[in-house]
């Protein structure tokens, strides 16, 4: 099951960050970003936020569990979806304890230009 873009916007609008908090949609799950940094996943209509131990402080009770199938184990949130300030403390603390992503490499697209034929000999 795909997760509604209505709990999209009730996840935004619970968390009370603004624009700060970004959501991109991936194969009909989503993905929230706090500071271009990747801080939970939201598939099936649940919130599962990446592990930390900032993260793992401030939940009252940790449930470990995949976003998905063949996924790293995340803590999935429940009753924090209802506190918009327990939640806007753990999607931050999540936000500073991981590292900034690493800077995509450019493409070299104009070097890696087909090598020109011969004509052939006859």
């Amino acid at each position: 099951m795909a997760t509604d873009a209505d709990f999209i916007d009730y996840v935004h609008a619970q968390a009370g960050l603004g624009a700060a908090l970004e959501s991109k949609k991936m194969f009909g799950e989503y993905a929230l970003y706090l500071d271009g940094k990747v801080v939970a996943l939201v598939c099936d209509n649940q919130v599962f936020l990446k592990p930390t131990a900032p993260g793992r402080g401030l939940l009252h009770e940790v449930i470990e569990q995949p976003p998905y199938p063949g996924a790293k184990p995340h803590y999935l949130l429940a009753d924090a979806l209802e506190d918009t300030d327990a939640l806007r403390r753990l999607l931050r603390a999540t936000a500073d304890a991981l590292p900034l992503p690493k800077p995509k490499a450019a493409k070299k697209a104009a070097a890696k230009k087909a090598p020109a034929r011969k004509p052939p000999r006859g």
